[in-house]
């Protein structure tokens, strides 16, 4: 397991110490990591990708802002930005998928088989093969997501998502309703359900077989983030002044079922949290900079991985080659230090 400290919010933590910090001039959007490097997009259009003992790597990316990132199976990246560029970043260099003129490109996904997809408003750009299509949401998109497989893209918008799935002659559309808006999709490590983030600080789900609702409400503030952990497997939110996990193993998933709440103590609220790759444990980022370690059990002690610093924690990620971990606060300050063995 990794080596880490009981938590102490006044004092430095031993990965601090063992670790680089970084300050940029520019607001981290997402992260995605690939054996051991870190790829991280940023609000001034730059890609930095981050490995162990070496200096960071900046790409210039996109002309405006990153909207969106994300790693393809292959382990190429893809993003989206606010100049209207669908990008895919390669070791040779970077290549426009696609170019909308005075448009932003919101959400980008990828899956299995060499599928992906990038929005555009009320529209979904699809690439299956050789074959490209173009879907349209009832509203704009709020996110976007594959499953396992490939075979069916979820599409969040307002009054709930669209499930698109690949049949002979393209890709067929089957609705699922709940009102208000949707910002984010995903589905369940199974694909037996497909859960949204809201605008309102609740989820929303379905369990796919009968379109039985999930309704997951009481968070004092918005769901922001989500992670899927452990073998159960458990989905770790955002939202609280805890992790919350909730377990989605046997036929009914959480229906009837509370949470568990893990890695108290980082003051304020939970504002980033991240599955640690190949453990059954959990990282939570505070509103308040700091950052506790927590195993999957109730009864578990929080760790202190970084103390307080009064920015947010906005990305967290752990490279699952090397286990070093990557944490960014909303203003631009970033940690990269050895987490402990992966």
């Amino acid at each position: 397991m990794p080596v880490l400290e009981r938590h102490d919010p006044l004092a430095p933590t031993r990965i601090e110490k063992g670790g680089r910090q970084f300050e940029f001039d520019a607001v981290p959007v997402a992260v995605a990591t690939v054996g051991d490097t870190a790829f991280t997009a940023w609000g001034d259009g730059q890609l930095r990708a981050f490995r162990p003992g070496a200096e960071p790597e900046t790409l210039p990316v996109h002309k405006g802002a990153i909207l969106s990132m994300v790693a393809e199976p292959s382990g190429m990246i893809l993003t989206g930005g606010d100049d209207g560029r669908f990008c895919r970043v390669t070791p040779e260099g970077v290549t426009d998928l696609a170019v909308f003129p005075r448009k932003w490109v919101d959400h980008v996904a990828a899956g299995a088989g060499g599928v992906f997809a990038a929005s555009v408003g009320r529209e979904v750009h699809l690439w299956d093969g050789a074959r490209r299509e173009t879907l349209t949401a009832p509203s704009t998109v709020g996110g976007l997501a594959f499953d396992r497989k490939g075979g069916r893209l979820a599409v969040a918008h307002y009054g709930g998502v669209t499930i698109w799935s690949r049949e002979k002659r393209g890709w067929k559309p089957a609705v699922l309703k709940w009102a208000g808006s949707h910002t984010a999709v995903c589905f369940s490590p199974d694909d037996r359900f497909v859960m949204t983030r809201m605008q309102e600080n609740a989820l929303h789900g379905w369990r796919l077989r009968d379109k039985a609702d999930l309704r997951m409400s009481g968070y004092p503030t918005k769901v922001k983030g989500w992670a899927w952990a452990g073998k159960l497997p458990w989905l770790a939110t955002t939202g609280a002044d805890e992790a919350i996990l909730w377990p989605f193993d046997g036929a009914q998933g959480p229906m009837g079922r509370g949470p568990m709440q893990l890695a108290w103590g980082g003051r304020g609220y939970v504002s980033a949290v991240y599955a640690l790759p190949g453990h059954e444990a959990v990282l939570a980022g505070y509103t308040s900079g700091a950052v506790i370690f927590s195993d999957i059990d109730q009864i578990a002690e929080p760790r202190a991985v970084k103390r307080p610093t009064g920015a947010p924690v906005t990305l967290l990620a752990v490279t699952p080659l090397t286990g070093w971990l990557l944490v960014a606060d909303e203003e631009g300050g970033v940690l990269w230090a050895p987490l402990g063995t992966a």
